[in-house]
């Protein structure tokens, strides 16, 4: 048939990229690297999620939550939303810190690996030099 693609190529590449991609993204977590901290949407989901899964213990759904979730949080006055940009700012600035020093001890074992490396490849190019 004329406009119809081979799919099983294209899905073999998709799923290829898609576990590559999910491997840095363990590798990264499994450094300690800090996670990025929530809007203030996120803030409020956690706490609305329990609310409304204690109010509705029957539903099932993610959609549902995420649907009425968006809806009571348009819904909102900037003075209802207030509390959760408040520590969703002190998160963030909680993330900057830990981040700031997950960044210096990376640098300074990045240096100390660097130079133990060269110091390998110096001894090296010195054992091949004495060869000859």
């Amino acid at each position: 048939m004329k406009g119809k693609a081979d799919t099983s190529k294209k899905g073999e590449g998709r799923l290829k990229a898609a576990g590559g991609a999910s491997k840095r993204k363990k590798d990264a977590a499994a450094a300690g690297k800090p996670k990025r901290p929530p809007s203030a949407f996120f803030v409020f989901m956690s706490e609305f999620r329990q609310q409304y899964n204690a109010e509705n213990p029957n539903n099932k759904s993610v959609a549902n939550v995420s649907k009425a979730a968006g809806e009571k949080w348009r819904a909102m006055s900037d003075e209802e939303k207030a509390p959760y940009v408040e520590k969703a700012e002190q998160k963030k600035k909680d993330y900057e810190k830990t981040k700031a020093t997950f960044d210096n001890k990376e640098s300074a074992s990045s240096k100390k690996a660097k130079t133990q490396n060269d110091e390998e490849v110096k001894s090296e190019v010195e054992d091949e030099g004495s060869d000859e």
